[in-house]
Order: C-alpha cells, then sequence, then structure tokens
C-alpha cells in the first residue's frame, strides 16, 4: 500500500474526505464532477485493473459543489480472479489519505417485485454469500480491529440525508437488505427463491467486500443501488448484461443529481465523520 499511495501523492495535491465507488453503467456520474484530475488504474503501482463493460478504469479527483472527492471510476470484483484484499485495495488507500465518508453503488436485480428497474435503493444492510472477506488473514491494527462491529454498516445518518435529499429532488429513496453473490454468472431462480426467504430484497456481485473494509477502517458509508433489472424467476425472461449497463447509464444523472445534495449537505468545517 505504501507504494500506491506515494504515487497517488505524486499525481494530485488533492486529499478528499469523501470517496464514491462507481458500479455497472455509473460512470456518466464523472459529468457531474468539477475539475477533474484522472489517474489511470493502469498507472497506479499494485491497482488491480477493472476488465468488466461498464467499468472506466480510473481514479479521479475533484469537486461535487464544493466538496473535493475522489471518484473510483469502475471497480474490480472476485470473479475477477482478484482476492477480497486486493478488490478493496481503493477503499483502504482512500481511507489512509484521509477519506472519512465511503459512497457505494451498484447495479443489482431485484428481488422485491415492487422495486422497478431504474430505481435507486438506499442498502439498509448485507448478506454476504461470497465465501469470503477482505479481513482474512492476519489483521493489521494499523487499518482497524480484528473484529469490527457490523451492526450499522451502513449509517443511519447518511440514510436519511439521503431520502432527504430525493425528496427534494421528487422521489422516493426506499431501503433494501443487499444479498452479495460471487457471480459472475447470474443467479438462478432457485437461488432468487431462497434469497427472498432469508429477506434479501437486492443482488448483486460487488459491495460488501468495500462496506467490510470500510467499516473495519472506521468510514462513515452509505450504498445506493440502481436497479437494473428484476432478478431470475421475479418475471419472465433472461437476464442480458448489456440492458444492465444501459439502464445504469439512464440512472447515472438522477443519482449524481442525489449525490450532490447528500454530498452538500456533509460540506462544513467540521469533520464530516470522527
Amino acid at each position: 500500500m505504501r507504494e500506491t499511495i506515494a504515487h497517488i501523492e505524486s499525481r494530485t495535491s488533492q486529499r478528499p474526505r469523501l470517496a464514491v465507488v462507481l458500479g455497472s453503467g455509473l460512470t456518466g456520474f464523472l459529468s457531474s464532477v468539477e475539475n477533474p484530475q484522472e489517474i489511470p488504474y493502469s498507472e497506479i503501482p499494485g491497482w488491480p485493473e477493472s476488465t468488466v463493460p461498464g467499468h472506466a478504469g480510473k481514479l479521479v479527483f475533484g469537486t461535487l459543489g464544493a466538496t473535493p472527492v475522489a471518484i473510483l471510476a469502475g471497480r474490480s470484483h472476485l470473479y475477477e480472479g482478484h482476492d477480497a484484499k486486493r478488490v478493496t485495495l481503493g477503499v483502504r488507500v482512500l481511507a489512509a489519505l484521509g477519506v472519512k465518508t465511503l459512497i457505494l453503488t451498484n447495479a443489482a436485480g431485484a428481488i422485491r417485485e415492487d422495486f422497478t428497474p431504474g430505481e435507486l435503493v438506499a442498502l439498509s444492510d448485507h448478506v454476504n454469500l461470497q465465501g469470503t472477506s477482505p479481513l482474512i488473514g492476519p489483521n493489521d491494527d494499523s487499518l482497524g480491529p480484528r473484529f469490527p462491529d457490523m451492526t450499522d454498516v451502513y449509517s443511519v445518518r447518511l440514510r436519511t440525508l439521503a431520502r432527504d435529499a430525493a425528496a427534494q429532488l421528487g422521489f422516493a429513496l426506499r431501503e433494501g437488505v443487499y444479498a452479495a453473490m460471487l457471480g459472475p454468472s447470474y443467479e438462478t431462480p432457485a437461488e432468487i427463491r431462497f434469497l427472498r426467504a432469508i429477506g434479501c430484497d437486492l443482488v448483486g456481485m460487488s459491495t460488501v467486500p468495500e462496506a467490510i473494509a470500510g467499516r473495519h477502517a472506521g468510514l462513515e458509508i452509505l450504498a445506493i443501488s440502481c436497479v437494473t433489472n428484476w432478478a431470475a424467476g421475479v418475471k419472465p425472461g433472461a437476464i442480458h448484461h448489456a440492458e444492465v449497463l444501459e439502464r445504469g447509464r439512464a440512472a447515472a444523472g438522477r443519482l449524481g443529481d442525489l449525490l450532490k445534495l447528500v454530498v452538500g449537505s456533509l460540506a462544513g468545517p467540521e469533520p464530516i465523520h470522527g
């Protein structure tokens, strides 16, 4: 991590306290960032490159309103062959650089029939079914405690701010529990019935490793899913990644408007999170 941090510090003088991770098809959010300074992942020592269509693969520094931010435009996934520590390197590096608040976004399938494609949903909790964690192995006490509490992974305060921001924009931001699966195959209808039975509302293949690493580092976290499709068996028809990307692109503008208001409400002289 030291070499990675040193390289980023040599490329930018910006030290944002807030970071956003963009999910599949959501790179259109970058149009909301002012004065962008981009660093391709391929140029950062040790940084895993994203190989998935719809992930731009660059670290962007800039401002959202008056707030300095860092944007991970694209993420790495376990199904690309990375281990959980490598997938979460970006979160840990940004925490080391001074980020205190982390906003995670993703494209997700709706398990609940009353969620509709194109809708934004705030995560209230998650179920980790990926079979791994970025905390496996010896603990680095400089990163966080051996046994971090996960009672409130997704900040109640930030979810309240996000709901208020959505109301200002004229839509309701509902909440749901996210199931993290390994992928890359989409789930079977039987798996979706299982996920519904254990209380999950949304399903995807990311976000949870970053959330675990973020809480381990003491970050305050907000996660927003863009519902891009109904999960297998919820409605007739197959799931296609191209449709997932298209619905993500269509929702990127509204996501940008929402996050601008949330970030604006966080701006001020006091630390974003203690």
